[in-house]
């Protein structure tokens, strides 16, 4: 299943709007915090698709029964562009386990890259819901390897695969390499345009460079 939120009219239409804005842009301050705003509105989707059961809660003045989710969530993350996403991810699963992979772009002589796995340092992920997310889903490679990581340390019960803006060919691969039985995927927007060096077209730009300064 794909889930594509900017179909509906919602807030989250003006945070992304303005975590496209070339100008805006110019504040990282605000870039992240747009970041974990969507997050926190992805997390809030995710749960209504979690199992509840019902538990008395004792008020000062009686018994409310209250429905509550019940699995335990892992909430993992590709560094460093995902850490404010996953913060508003967190911000709303505030009990949840972390899990967090390190991985980045090897730049050839001829222009192509390969995803390059270095560490990945989280729990267990046996029977619990693991979502995983990246807030730039370009050609899917760099999910397809932080999954199969992180189901080396157990199979999840149901997987959320999250992003902020996600290419049409970044949804496929996903769909083609990573079993979709037990697989949810959520996107902000999806554009349909990928470059040769796999950026999406519009996009917004390297979200890791936008949040915290570009690098080396």
């Amino acid at each position: 299943m794909v889930n594509i939120l900017s179909n509906q009219n919602s807030l989250l239409n003006l945070f992304i709007a303005e975590m496209r804005d070339e100008i805006i842009q110019k504040d990282s301050m605000r870039f992240r915090r747009n970041m974990e705003r969507v997050g926190e509105i992805m997390a809030y989707e995710i749960s209504k698709c979690l199992e509840y059961e019902t538990k008395e809660i004792t008020t000062p003045l009686g018994i409310s029964n209250m429905n509550i989710p019940v699995l335990p969530i892992v909430n993992a993350t590709i560094l460093r562009a995902g850490l404010p996403f996953h913060q508003g991810i967190l911000n709303y699963f505030d009990k949840a386990e972390n899990a967090f992979i390190s991985a980045h772009r090897k730049y050839h002589n001829d222009a192509s890259f390969t995803i390059q796995f270095e560490h990945l340092s989280g729990p267990s992920i046996e029977n619990k819901i693991l979502i995983l997310s990246d807030p730039m889903l370009a050609s899917g490679a760099s999910m397809e390897i932080a999954y199969k990581a992180l189901i080396e340390r157990g199979k999840p019960r149901h997987t959320h695969i999250v992003t902020i803006i996600a290419s049409e060919q970044g949804i496929n691969y996903v769909k083609k390499h990573i079993p979709m039985k037990d697989v949810t995927i959520w996107a902000g927007d999806v554009d349909d345009e990928l470059t040769v060096k796999s950026y999406i077209v519009p996009g917004l730009g390297d979200a890791g460079d936008l949040a915290y300064g570009s690098k080396m």
